[in-house]
């Protein structure tokens, strides 16, 4: 019988290609204001779902996806 072991070579053999790349890296700290602007919408949205959505809940929303908008890059239509 083989044992599982989550670093044994036969269930997952190590590499040094598991660590993300420097062009990886700057690529996820250029994303890093757009994700975290999208938690603060999605935060916002999950806020009021419960509730009865009033004014300051509505303002919140509508900052925080101006804060999107504004993060995002120029020319991203997504």
């Amino acid at each position: 019988m083989k044992s599982i072991a989550a670093l044994h070579d036969v269930v997952t053999p190590w590499s040094d290609g598991l660590e993300p790349s420097d062009a990886e890296l700057d690529a996820i700290e250029t994303e890093m204001p757009v994700v975290l602007a999208e938690v603060e919408l999605l935060d916002a949205l999950i806020a009021q779902l419960d509730r009865t959505p009033s004014e300051f809940d509505a303002r919140r929303i509508r900052r925080a996806r101006n804060r999107v908008l504004d993060a995002r890059p120029i020319g991203d239509a997504s």
